[in-house]
């Protein structure tokens, strides 16, 4: 049976590191801003945000939800153009799905740099894809290399199978795993025989949004499973990529679903502000 990874505990960790920060930062009169910007009125988004409302609350970290009505693609890159020129504004975030028509590459790049704690704008994209240790990466993706690290799971030289290539998680953890020199494959719509390429890894991440796509056909004995996707069924549940109950009868570790990559992925995100404050406040230049 499988070791199932408590993210919740992983993600108290990272939380008590980021009040310590957050304390030095209070003591010199700065409260880290971060602003969360939601194009649409999808009401899984809105869960997911009032719950990253919640925790930077109860961290001490001012967010402020700014919710446009289904904006053009002029607006809404006003919007985070607006927030990034804002002294009083650490950190950004723009919220997926967005409407219609619009890109999140596009959008994202009207999010300075600095700013951009989601790690969306592509300035930060080629920073990872480079290995350049500047900017933020995107939170999920982080969120998957510090699981396995909290877990003890040896990276360097094993094979690595990622399921989905986006640009929020699939193809920045393929390169800040390739970082930490493993051997890296991403599949996704158009790859073939996609159960027999992960039966030939020691790691696979999952980050399809299709649920319940890998079951224990798809792993080797032993190997550690990462599930990333989230799914709300018509009921009302969150699932995910993978079909834990089956996946556990074969892998040694497993992320679940809720519990899992969610609340590291938050956490992360937290810290991230909490540095870009502190990298704002101590800059002689915004």
């Amino acid at each position: 049976m499988s070791r199932f990874v408590d993210g919740r505990a992983i993600a108290r960790t990272i939380n008590q590191q980021t009040a310590l920060e957050l304390a030095k930062l209070q003591d010199d009169g700065v409260v880290p801003t971060l602003a969360v910007v939601v194009p649409t009125d999808d009401q899984d988004t809105a869960a997911y945000v009032r719950s990253l409302s919640r925790t930077a609350e109860r961290l001490g970290i001012t967010c402020l939800v700014d919710t446009l009505d289904n904006p053009s693609d002029a607006d809404l890159a006003r919007r985070l153009a607006e927030l990034s020129a804002d002294d009083s504004v650490h950190g950004i975030i723009c919220q997926t799905p967005l409407p219609p028509g619009i890109s999140l590459v596009r959008a994202a790049s009207f999010i300075t740099p600095t700013k951009d704690v989601d790690g969306a704008n592509p300035v930060s994209l080629g920073s990872v894809t480079a290995g350049l240790d500047e900017g933020f990466a995107p939170a999920t993706a982080s969120a998957v290399v510090e699981i396995l690290r909290h877990e003890g799971i040896e990276v360097a030289g094993r094979r690595v199978v990622i399921l989905g290539r986006s640009n929020i998680v699939g193809k920045p953890a393929a390169m800040l795993l390739v970082a930490l020199h493993a051997t890296v494959t991403i599949c996704h719509s158009r790859s073939k025989d996609i159960a027999a390429i992960c039966q030939d890894a020691d790691i696979i991440v999952a980050a399809t949004g299709t649920p319940h796509l890998v079951d224990a056909t798809y792993v080797r004995q032993g190997a550690v499973v990462i599930d990333v996707g989230t799914t709300v069924t018509p009921e009302g549940n969150l699932v995910g990529d993978v079909n834990t109950e089956d996946v556990a009868q074969v892998a040694s570790v497993v992320t679940p679903v809720p519990g899992g990559v969610g609340p590291v992925t938050t956490a992360l995100l937290m810290r991230n502000a909490v540095t870009a404050a502190r990298n704002l406040t101590r800059s002689p230049q915004r």
